[in-house]
């Protein structure tokens, strides 16, 4: 599966707008240039975020957009569901399956239980974790056991 540009940039603008706020709107053109994002591009952004109601705005001089609610109260589901990513990894649309005569592959569940499981870490993380950076180094120890798992005994393992 693989979150385009889309998703991840929306993320990080929302992210950079949490993080920039404090309580006064930020301009598209502010979180444009510190996240090197084209501002067309978080315009485009940030129409839908404002009518999937994750940010409000703020006209006229000193404009600009602010965070709906609590940064706390943001899943990052929210945001990535407001522009429209999809967050599937199978290869299936919903009528049709994977294969050329209709039927699903032999993989289909293993892939679409991958992307429930997506679907609910992101839905357990708020724009808050990310922010004050709560989820830094939380998989470092999984990526680290994933490296010597060709060597790991697990009588050893299960012993510490």
């Amino acid at each position: 599966m693989k979150l385009s540009t889309k998703g991840r940039y929306a993320v990080m603008a929302m992210a950079d707008l949490a993080a920039a706020s404090g309580g006064g709107p930020v301009t598209l053109a502010e979180i444009a240039s510190r996240q090197s994002i084209s501002l067309s591009y978080l315009e485009q952004l940030f129409a839908k975020l404002r009518r999937a109601e994750v940010v409000s705005s703020v006209r006229g001089p000193g404009g600009g957009y602010r965070l709906s609610r609590e940064a706390g109260e943001i899943r990052i589901s929210d945001i990535i569901t407001a522009v429209d990513e999809p967050l599937r990894a199978t290869r299936c649309s919903n009528a049709k399956g994977c294969l050329a005569d209709g039927r699903r592959c032999v993989t289909h569940d293993l892939w679409d239980e991958l992307g429930r499981h997506i679907f609910l870490f992101l839905s357990s993380v708020t724009l808050a974790d990310v922010t004050e950076r709560r989820l830094l180094g939380s998989a470092s120890g999984a990526l680290g056991r994933l490296d010597r798992a060709p060597e790991l005994d697990l009588s050893q393992e299960a012993a510490q």
